[in-house]
């Protein structure tokens, strides 16, 4: 459909699905372009090398989810499609994870957050680079540490900033990446990451086809990446339904909470806790994170 000279789609889904507990959750990082009042995100997708930027709206309800997408229409408007069902997970139906959960201790956290997905970062790429600078940093100073780096090398376009591009951050040197308060290690760690996609050695769309335990066993071996940073990746970057982040310190709280503890759990606790979520431990991850935000 043609609205005010602007292609417009239409996106029905299957509920329940509740876009504005999404967009709250993205209004958590200052380069997201989130409009709570109009129910919308920006969504920068580099697609065959050209950015895109799609705005998605949402019309519907939580039971009803239906959106509207401008800004895909053109030669890329079948990858942009593809991409933002990837992104926001609109494949996936929550009701059935919904129902998973009711005969678990879960069960008021599901009730409670009825209808939240696991939405990717925007990029793969950008999605491990995001998990390397957070690493062991507050999540304020994380997320200015990430806005510094992507407004010094990225670029931006309809008012919507795309991470730098791996080639320009593989160039970088480590004192430049000093400037914006990076640690010297983690500056070599984010240069390295870029490095390694720039000469095709990390392949996005290769990892995607690989199973969990073989995409861990290729990005443990980078410097910096630690079993946190790829069930990050795992979960956020590729949306994998079944990682279970135990040594997260919010998800510990959250267990504490749940189950009173006096202290924190140990990892024995939490594994004896985890095993009837299983197959759908990311959303049991995502609802603890949402349960004590």
């Amino acid at each position: 459909m043609i609205k005010d000279g602007f292609f417009l789609e239409k996106i029905q889904v299957e509920g329940p699905y509740n876009f504005d507990l999404v967009l709250d959750r993205l209004l958590n990082d200052p380069l997201n372009q989130v409009d709570i009042e109009n129910r919308s995100v920006k969504v920068p997708m580099l697609l065959s090398h050209h950015p895109i930027v799609a705005e998605v709206k949402a019309i519907g309800t939580t039971d009803k989810p239906e959106f509207l997408i401008t800004g895909t229409d053109g030669a890329f408007k079948e990858k942009a499609a593809e991409r933002l069902s990837e992104i926001f997970q609109w494949h996936l139906p929550l009701e059935r994870i919904h129902e998973h959960f009711q005969n678990t201790e879960l069960q008021p956290i599901f009730d409670a957050h009825y209808g939240t997905p696991i939405v990717l970062d925007f990029d793969p790429y950008s999605c491990i680079l995001k998990c390397i600078i957070h690493q062991q940093l507050n999540l304020a100073f994380a997320h200015t540490l990430t806005e510094r780096f992507v407004k010094a090398f990225g670029f931006e376009k309809d008012g919507v900033w795309f991470y730098p591009l791996p080639e320009k951050v593989a160039e970088l040197k480590v004192d430049e990446l000093r400037e914006l308060q990076f640690s010297r290690r983690k500056a070599e760690y984010v240069i390295g990451i870029a490095k390694e996609t720039a000469s095709g050695n990390l392949n996005f769309d290769e990892l995607k086809n690989l199973s969990d335990e073989e995409i861990y066993d290729k990005l443990i071996k980078l410097r910096g990446v630690g079993p946190w940073t790829v069930q990050n990746f795992l979960m956020f970057g590729l949306g994998r339904p079944n990682l279970f982040p135990a040594a997260d310190i919010g998800i510990q709280n959250a267990l504490k909470k749940l189950y009173k503890l006096e202290a924190k759990p140990t990892l024995e606790e939490m594994e004896t806790f985890s095993k009837s979520w299983d197959p759908y431990l990311s959303y049991a991850s995502l609802y603890f994170w949402r349960s004590i935000e």
